[in-house]
């Protein structure tokens, strides 16, 4: 099976917070609040991704009521917070909608999202990804961390489906 014939497959879209949806940096306040930014295209592309009936999920190893705020803003229901083993959340994710592995995308970045994309059909990371995950990964997004490598996988999988505006 060819790249885009993966990306055609996909119905869900799984992914990481930092480093994924945010560039890995976080600002700390005086008060000891963390801080990140997230990039308004992927916001955007999320909502669109839901609208045009994919699912979408979050399983993060953090835990911000921000971030959590945000994504829920967004539309995203499935949010996976404080995760220590992320292949439990996935496993309770597969179940609880009886997914189809093989229409899985996965977008990580770091060694704890290792277990979960050696599981799913596409797993995928943005370009500052650390090595090992890029030696697992199928396609490596030109984009960073925060800087659109969301939009890039969620475009592609959509623009496939002939569902991108």
């Amino acid at each position: 099976m060819d790249i885009l014939t993966a990306f055609a497959n996909i119905n869900t879209l799984i992914f990481d917070v930092d480093g994924v949806l945010t560039n890995g940096n976080v600002l700390i306040t005086e008060q000891g609040h963390l801080l990140r930014a997230m990039n308004v295209r992927d916001g955007y592309a999320i909502r669109h991704a839901l609208q045009a009936g994919l699912h979408i999920a979050i399983i993060t190893g953090g835990n911000s009521d921000g971030v959590t705020k945000r994504l829920q803003m967004l539309g995203i229901t499935d949010i996976y917070a404080n995760v220590r083993h992320k292949p439990d959340a996935f496993e309770e994710l597969v179940l609880t909608y009886n997914l189809n592995k093989n229409q899985i995308l996965y977008m990580g970045d770091d060694l704890p999202d290792w277990e979960v994309m050696r599981q799913v059909a596409m797993p995928v990371c943005p370009a500052d990804a650390v090595p090992e995950i890029k030696s697992i990964s199928k396609y490596i997004s030109p984009y960073t961390g925060g800087n659109g490598c969301v939009r890039d996988v969620i475009e592609k999988t959509l623009k496939l489906k002939g569902l991108w505006a």
